[in-house]
């Protein structure tokens, strides 16, 4: 069983709306990681797709007046083109309808489950809020109401099959505590804790075709009943890797790899910390290695809702600001353990600060002072300076800092420490004063010519390794950076990029041109 893979997954969302910015943030992570673990020379794939299967879809597709098959295509569609516009690089996409390996999967899983003697019909009778596609119990309410979607849940009353949960409370519970199943940040994994401990109950695994509208995956054996949204959908981790035939894609990315990564949102963690996890022990298959748990993207300090209005469609966000500009302000604005509120003004101010002003201007400087003073070509260093250990010790630590800050999935991290680098360079060069170096050198003095050659070598490789550590955050930016530096804009993701001096003496650098270029005003 090798190290060197990596398996990484989005939650699917419901195609019942368009996709909003708070999608956005899932995937932008789930590529940065992806990204990151190939440039490391990982075997490395990421799984994104939509839940088609729904009762919100039906209810949409309803109020629209149109097939539910046509609403869930439009949106699906729409989803997947956010491939383009958000620099995304997912290896699959899954979709839950008509999908012939989903369809198959899910059914094996379903039939696993029942050999192991997990599934049983009974009358049930609860309180259903299709929003959250989950029944709550009264004391949950709050004033009520659903505490997501702030409506009455409906009464629903019927006989469908349940899933023996409770049959696996001490299973979990040892493995969470023991971080045999890792859930991060640790504020969730002690909640998800806290939950089991509480006891657990058998849960709902299937609605009546009725309910349903006759949309869904129908039950094995049983063409009355379709499959609850959350067996359906959870399946999608293991059916896009063709389980339903042990194929090799399941073998490679599941069985036999230590690294299974699910990328979820904070009022989805139930599902993928416990009934998941569940259904899979009773499957006799292994479960996801580690859970992770990204708080809410607001709007306006509310959570983003189709019903209020402020679902800002991240395409157009990319194609105003470009998807730097948007992946950046997700990964380095986000905070780890609570939620983030996006705006115009917020994104655009931290572009102009950070990439315009601090990366840009460095990339700017540098490679104007070698057109000038070196006829555009990168000399060879000179004699070390004192002042350029702290630059080398900075560089020589950025592998095992961004290391250590995505192995904790905290993006912002991740950046600062990069954006250290940025600061001790731009600080270098006002230390240095390469322009003085080359008065001097031009004076006839031979060991200014000397500290210029490092202090210009210097400064491109300092870019060169923070095109690399960029990449997996910022894909097109850190091409464009390398092009700059007269590199192959592929170069980023060489494997050993990460070391210094790497960026070979006599390259030619491109003529100077701003590849962050300052954004005036928004539109808000």
């Amino acid at each position: 069983m090798t190290e060197r893979r990596y398996y990484v997954t989005t939650s699917i969302p419901y195609v019942n709306a368009r996709p909003h910015v708070g999608h956005a943030l899932e995937l932008v992570q789930v590529d940065s990681l992806a990204r990151y673990h190939r440039q490391r020379g990982d075997d490395t794939r990421s799984l994104t797709g939509t839940d088609d299967n729904a009762l919100k879809n039906v209810q949409a597709a309803e109020a629209e007046g149109v097939p539910t098959q046509e609403l869930v295509d439009r949106n699906a569609a729409a989803f997947a083109a956010l491939r383009d516009p958000l620099a995304l690089s997912f290896d699959d996409f899954i979709r839950t309808s008509g999908n012939p390996r989903h369809t198959a999967g899910v059914q094996e899983l379903w039939a696993a489950c029942d050999r192991a003697g997990d599934i049983y019909k009974r009358a049930y009778r609860g309180l259903y809020c299709v929003g959250c596609e989950r029944f709550y119990k009264e004391e949950e309410l709050e004033g009520g109401l659903c505490p997501i979607h702030r409506r009455p849940p409906e009464p629903v009353a019927e006989e469908n099959y349940f899933f023996r949960l409770s049959r696996y409370q001490d299973r979990l519970s040892d493995l969470i505590g023991s971080d045999r199943l890792r859930i991060e940040p640790r504020t969730r994994r002690n909640e998800t804790l806290r939950f089991i401990r509480d006891g657990l109950e058998d849960f709902s695994i299937s609605r009546t075709q009725d309910r349903a509208r006759g949309w869904g995956i129908e039950v094995p054996g049983d063409s009355a009943q379709v499959m609850y949204v959350w067996f359906d959908a959870l399946g999608n981790y293991i059916t896009a890797l063709d389980y339903a035939t042990g194929g090799d894609l399941y073998r490679r990315y599941w069985l036999e790899n230590r690294r299974r990564v699910h990328v979820i949102g904070k009022d989805i963690v139930r599902f993928h910390a416990v009934y998941w996890p569940a259904m899979l022990l009773s499957a006799g298959e292994p479960l996801p290695t580690t859970i992770y748990v990204h708080e809410f993207l607001t709007v306006g300090g509310a959570k983003i809702s189709k019903s209020l209005g402020n679902a800002i469609d991240p395409v157009a966000i990319a194609d105003r600001y470009g998807a730097d500009a948007l992946r950046y302000w997700l990964l380095r604005e986000m905070p780890h353990t609570e939620d983030g509120n996006f705006t115009e003004e917020r994104l655009v101010a931290r572009y102009n600060q950070d990439l315009a002003n601090d990366l840009g201007n460095l990339l700017n400087r540098t490679v104007s002072m070698i057109a000038r003073y070196r006829e555009g070509v990168v000399p060879a260093p000179g004699r070390p300076l004192l002042s350029d250990l702290t630059i080398r010790e900075i560089a020589a630590g950025l592998p095992d800092a961004v290391g250590a800050a995505l192995d904790a999935f905290d993006f912002r991290v991740a950046l600062a420490a990069l954006w250290e680098l940025v600061t001790r360079a731009n600080g270098y060069i006002e230390v240095t004063a390469p322009w003085a170096l080359a008065k001097a050198a031009r004076g006839g003095d031979a060991d200014a010519g000397g500290r210029l050659d490092t202090v210009l070598y210097t400064l491109a490789e300092s870019l060169r390794l923070l095109a690399h550590h960029l990449a997996p955050f910022l894909p097109h930016a850190a091409g464009r950076m390398a092009a700059q530096l007269g590199l192959p804009a592929d170069a980023v993701w060489r494997a050993g990029g990460a070391a210094w001096g790497s960026l070979p003496p006599g390259t030619r650098v491109a003529a100077p041109a701003p590849i962050f270029p300052r954004i005036e005003g928004t539109t808000e």
